[in-house]
């Protein structure tokens, strides 16, 4: 919110340097500030609900800072803005977020409309309305006193919220039209300034391309079918058009599936009578090709998990077949021993998915392989570890030994020392690395038996591999290689801790923690008092017994003696005629 209304303050400040400089227009950055309002306020994440929000938040700021109110609580003024207004750009702005809240919304609702078809119509009132508002800003920038930049992103604008309007009323051409235009007038803007500035219009066209490719199938443009699956398989076009683009490519496979009847694997021809399996083996090669030119590892994982998901939701409509096949051929003769073809293609969609299973794992691998030999890795974040490589290759080893199992191959002998042979490959490979986080503990000795294991395990290899001449099995001599060179370091890691082990006291570096001052008498080399924080003593200082301050009790005068006091004390005299004659004489003293 206060960045917001550091923003606004901005664009004041701007107009009024404008107008003391004689710029010859009022401008408003349009793509800029929608790119990063949406950024920061959920579309990141596609929460339409949360920007929606925040454009009416802005819009009731804007309209409480320059003053212009539509009635109060009790009643709706409607105003207009004028040509007049125009010195301002703030104004231009409110109808930019009145366009932005109709569009998120709108949004929002196609997002819920998946689950409540009727909201349809809800949404195409809101995305009419954002069009609308979208025309009015335009018409606003045709006042001269607007500059020709604003007037083109006004244009672009426009012409974006139009072909949403046309491309959600299934209208293509007019559609293909007005994004055709806005991406003429983004890629002319472009080519205007500086790369730093043409980033932004370079990522709104590529927003808008796999619109136009959509389009223009739908026109009856064949070859955008291949556009449009090249965009489907790197991510392309948004959350809303890959939707599309699923379902027109599973609609386009499933025309072709309409001619494909059988598929052959391990010798053996197999009839496909399901669609789920023949629109998956149809796209299956597409799908492998788009992984083998994927740019970067996030593509290229998405795609393996693309792959998986077809092939597990293919495997289960096979598997519900093969239900009720077996419940349909219950009787004597039902146990034959030979395996039908549908077990047989259940077999071959396992071996499939094992396989990319497989793939993905070992790619994986190859990406932490080379960041865990990257010298520049940063220390503040948690790089890879040889654990996490040695889970990796776990989960393949598991994946061989289920390959190997598949029902219909127990007796493909060919198949069968393929697995054995690639099982040793990853077999080598995990000791590699489990020797590796050995290394990293210093137990030299259990690290050197296991690279003597990768050794035997490669070598192995090496001598079986010529026979089977199986093309997709890694290549070990690079391991081999990397093996020896472990060896030689790791002896030498091991010797050098050897002597440090058995170096005098006075040689040895200091290892504990032991202060200076506790160890003057013996000669040690500690690097460490001549760096920035030398122990020299023990800081905090310990805690010393001190001895409590005494408490004093008035004892002594319970054995005090004190003189008697009878003489001081006052008698009184006795009463009557004796006691007065006594008195006179003298004889009572």
């Amino acid at each position: 919110m206060a960045q917001d209304k550091q923003n606004e303050a901005k664009i004041a400040s701007m107009d009024e340097n404008k107008e003391n400089v004689s710029d010859p227009g009022v401008g408003l950055e349009i793509l800029q500030i929608i790119k990063d309002s949406q950024q920061q306020h959920g579309l990141r994440h596609g929460d339409y609900q949360r920007y929606r929000g925040y454009c009416s938040r802005r819009l009731r700021r804007l309209r409480k800072t320059l003053g212009f109110k539509m009635g109060n609580r009790h009643k709706y003024t409607g105003k207009k803005i004028t040509e007049e207004m125009l010195s301002d750009s703030r104004y231009l702005l409110l109808v930019l977020m009145e366009a932005e809240r109709s569009w998120s919304y709108a949004m929002q609702l196609k997002q819920e409309a998946n689950t409540e078809p009727r909201k349809r119509f809800h949404l195409m009132s809101r995305l009419r309305k954002a069009a609308k508002h979208g025309q009015k800003l335009e018409k606003l920038c045709e006042s001269p006193s607007i500059d020709a930049k604003t007037k083109l992103e006004a244009q672009a604008y426009t012409a974006y919220l139009t072909g949403m309007v046309e491309f959600e009323l299934q209208e293509w051409k007019p559609a293909m039209e007005a994004f055709n235009k806005c991406k003429t007038i983004y890629e002319k803007l472009a080519s205007a300034f500086t790369e730093e500035l043409a980033v932004l219009y370079h990522q709104r066209v590529e927003e808008i391309s796999p619109n136009i490719r959509y389009c223009a199938y739908n026109i009856g443009d064949q070859n955008a079918i291949n556009d449009l699956m090249q965009m489907r398989l790197i991510g392309g076009g948004g959350n809303m058009m890959a939707e599309k683009l699923e379902a027109l490519i599973t609609q386009t496979r499933a025309k072709q599936a309409a001619t494909m009847s059988e598929v052959e694997w391990r010798g053996r021809t197999l009839p496909v009578k399901i669609d789920k399996a023949r629109i998956f083996l149809l796209g299956l090669a597409d799908n492998e090709a788009a992984i083998a030119q994927a740019s970067n590892e996030d593509t290229k994982e998405h795609l393996y998990e693309t792959l998986l998901s077809e092939c597990r939701d293919t495997i289960q409509a096979v598997r519900e077949e093969l239900k009720a096949e077996k419940q349909r051929e219950r009787g004597p003769d039902a146990d034959t021993g030979k395996v039908s073809n549908l077990q047989f293609l259940h077999s071959y969609l396992s071996y499939i998915k094992l396989c990319t299973v497989v793939k993905r794992n070992e790619s994986m691998a190859h990406t932490l392989q080379a960041k865990l030999k990257d010298p520049h890795n940063d220390e503040n974040k948690r790089g890879p570890k040889p654990q996490d490589l040695i889970r990796l290759y776990e989960i393949i080893l598991q994946s061989l030994a289920e390959l190997s199992t598949l029902q219909g191959l127990e007796e493909d002998h060919t198949f069968q020392k393929e697995m054995a042979l690639k099982t040793l490959v990853y077999k080598a490979y995990r000791c590699f690395f489990i020797a590796q986080s050995y290394v990293l503990v210093k137990k030299w000795s259990e690290a050197l038996v296991l690279y003597e294991r990768v050794l035997k395990y490669a070598k192995e290899v090496q001598s079986k591999a010529k026979s089977i001449g199986d093309k997709e099995l890694p290549d070990v001599q690079e391991l081999i290689a990397e093996v020896n060179a472990e060896k030689y370091s790791l002896q030498a890691a091991a010797i050098l801790d050897t002597e440090e082990v058995n170096e005098s006291p006075a040689e040895r570096p200091v290892k504990d923690n032991t202060p200076l001052c506790d160890r003057l008498e013996t000669f040690r080399l500690d690097p460490a008092l001549v760096g920035k924080q030398p122990n020299l003593v023990h800081f905090p200082p310990g805690f010393q017994p001190i001895p409590c301050k005494p408490l004093f009790f008035d004892l002594a005068l319970n054995h005090v003696a004190f003189p008697p006091l009878d003489d001081k004390v006052e008698q009184k005299g006795k009463g009557g005629l004796t006691g007065y004659i006594k008195g006179i004489f003298g004889f009572g003293s």
